[in-house]
């Protein structure tokens, strides 16, 4: 964790706690008072709320009883079981939870020196990118001297109270966490990458491969420390909280707390027909309410294995609310599951771990075009590049890439009636090689990947990219729309992630005494072929080598073809119009490389924009003599540097 931590409304809680402390009094919080402004910005709760501190509801208050576990909270009147179900993830990883509650044994209450007790406490989420410290009191909202929101099932535990009243004054109020998502308080609990998946839409519930597939990520993602959460979405006919008829409550958030892959022994083979079983673990928030198909508490399937056979496969209950399904029962009936990885990038870890970039960005919207910065999604043609564009590397022949595109929270603005996300996404060109200027036109770039474009806090994907240079561009659905991200992109060797700001290259005092670029040209080359054979085999190594001015740009090696599909772009700003581009095909050697013939373009803004096949001609003029084969290539040229 970074050891800068922001601190919320700039209060700092030490300072706060000595002041209490020398004061003999308890802390009362000026920035969200016990008053109506910090429980609703709509509706009221139907019953007249009094604020009580934990002395005032039970003799011996703590934070946790034995420990903290996922066991410890349920759900209040809110429809907040999506907090409940984050925090009963959180709680089955210590590292996790350690750092949202800062310094535990310090804030716990001391029955030795009461006097220490300040009514303060802080936690800490991971707002935006940046660990944000939250200091609450600890008055909390009750009816009838008990609590009405998230709490503990043991009457003097406070920690799930205190973390929900710190989560709310995030938000606003306790209103405004009405209808969340368990990803995003999960990514605001550890600053996770945050993946959800539709289950209905993926036929995870038909396809067996598209299972096996979830399933091994799945378990992956759980034994690195990840958070699962998963839910059943309510239909038109259905309403949220009803049960179905197999006793799963719809609408609502369900935290994974086990995934397990079993072989089984000889005897359970033959009762259960199958080798192994594929098995998920869930927790209902509300601690009670369960499945009640196969291998529910009172199950066929639990009175075939005997109970040291059931410790060995781990296939253990803890307690109420828990309960074991197959994965194939779990894709068949939840519809959506919402996965948070914690992405490695310690260097000193056995597992795998990634490279990360991070960039703060914002849509703006403004009426020049080359200024505009909220040009909406690739439906959009004339305004689409008018987004923010970040250009990154992939250095390996291919590399697997993770991108998370996250809004700003909105629920700071629900008191306006503006809370809700807005539907954003993102695009990935393949671009030519060696661009270092905004793309203001598509011509031969390749569209490469597409994220979903939904109204959730945060858009994932993950796509094997091959080597060469991409442009990423984040946008929002509809153009002028304005609102901050960030940008995060993991990639397994560092991928030089960075914004495209100029237009065009920019004007030096290198510029006065050298000249500055009067045209800007665009090659793309797709093939070369019939070349001359150069080994034994009767195959070649070919290359590209495409010179400009004193500018040289390279393709990968093509091995063992005489017909070698490249697709090199490059882009070239030239300041000398008269000199000619030259494309040359070379044999790779271990010693000495082999020139195999070029093509000489003039490369004029009047020459044809469509794909055209050159024949290869020896070194000198347009003029020498041919030798075998023939490229195709593709040109744009013009003399308005901001049309390419």
């Amino acid at each position: 964790m970074s050891s800068s931590v922001q601190l919320f409304r700039d209060q700092k809680y030490h300072e706060l706690k000595g002041q209490c402390i020398q004061q003999r009094r308890l802390f009362e919080d000026p920035e969200f008072p016990a008053s109506d402004e910090s429980l609703f910005y709509q509706t009221a709760p139907s019953r007249k709320v009094e604020w009580k501190r934990p002395k005032d509801l039970c003799e011996d208050p703590h934070l946790f009883v034995n420990g903290i576990s996922s066991h410890d909270l349920h759900q209040g009147t809110l429809g907040n079981c999506w907090f409940v179900a984050a925090c009963s993830c959180l709680a089955l990883r210590e590292t996790l939870w350690q750092q949202v509650i800062p310094d535990f044994n310090e804030q716990e209450w001391d029955a030795k020196n009461p006097e220490k007790y300040a009514g303060i406490f802080r936690f800490r989420f991971w707002c935006f990118g940046e660990w944000t410290e939250v200091v609450v009191d600890d008055l909390l909202p009750t009816v009838d001297g008990k609590l009405i929101y998230c709490h503990s099932n043991v009457k003097n535990e406070f920690w799930s109270a205190l973390l929900e009243k710190a989560y709310a004054k995030l938000a606003g109020s306790y209103e405004a966490l009405d209808g969340g998502s368990a990803a995003d308080a999960i990514v605001d609990f550890t600053g996770a990458v945050a993946e959800s998946i539709d289950l209905v839409q993926g036929k995870y519930g038909e396809i067996i491969s598209e299972q096996m597939k979830l399933f091994e990520d799945l378990l992956k993602v759980h034994k690195r420390g990840g958070l699962i959460s998963c839910y059943i979405a309510a239909s038109s006919g259905s309403t949220n909280e009803a049960e179905t008829e197999m006793g799963l409550v719809i609408g609502h958030a369900y935290a994974v707390t086990a995934i397990r892959k079993l072989r089984l022994g000889e005897r359970l083979v033959f009762s259960f027909k199958a080798e192994k079983l594929f098995m998920i673990r869930l927790r209902n928030p509300w601690g009670k309410r369960e499945w009640n198909g196969p291998w529910s508490d009172n199950s066929e399937e639990w009175k075939k294995v005997n109970n040291s056979e059931r410790k060995s496969l781990g296939l253990t209950l803890e307690n109420d609310g828990e309960f074991w399904m197959t994965f194939e029962d779990w894709c068949k009936n939840f519809t959506d599951v919402d996965i948070c990885r914690i992405v490695n990038t310690s260097y000193f870890s056995i597992h795998k771990t990634w490279e990360k970039k991070m960039m703060h960005g914002a849509w703006a919207k403004n009426s020049e075009p080359l200024l505009n910065r909220a040009g909406g999604c690739f439906d959009n043609r004339e305004t689409f590049l008018q987004n923010p564009q970040y250009v990154f590397d992939v250095k390996k022949t291919e590399d697997k890439v993770l991108v998370s595109l996250q809004q700003e929270d909105r629920r700071k603005y629900k008191k306006e009636g503006k809370g809700d996300s807005i539907p954003i996404g993102f695009e990935i060109l393949k671009v030519e090689d060696n661009r270092s200027c905004r793309l203001h036109k598509l011509t031969v770039q390749e569209r490469v990947a597409t994220s979903p474009y939904i109204n959730t806090r945060t858009v994932f994907l993950k796509r094997i990219l091959k080597q060469g240079r991409y442009i990423l561009i984040p946008t929002t659905y509809h153009p002028g729309i304005i609102t901050k991200f960030i940008l995060r992109l993991f990639t397994d060797v560092p991928s030089k992630l960075r914004e495209l700001k100029a237009d065009k290259p920019k004007m030096t005092c290198w510029s006065l005494l050298c000249g500055y670029p009067r045209r800007v040209t665009q090659i793309k080359i797709h093939s070369a072929e019939g070349l001359q054979k150069q080994d034994r085999s009767g195959g070649a190594d070919p290359y590209v080598l495409i010179k400009c001015e004193n500018q040289n740009v390279r393709s990968s090696v093509q091995h063992d073809t005489t017909s070698a599909i490249f697709d090199t772009q490059v882009i070239f700003y030239r300041k000398n119009i008269d000199s000619p581009i030259i494309v040359q095909v070379w044999n790779s050697n271990v010693l000495c490389d082999q020139f195999l013939g070029q093509a000489v373009l003039a490369a004029l803004p009047s020459d044809p924009r469509e794909e055209q096949t050159l024949q290869l001609r020896g070194r000198g003029s347009r003029e020498a003599a041919e030798v075998p084969g023939h490229i195709t290539v593709k040109v744009f040229s013009s003399d308005d540097l901001v049309e390419l």
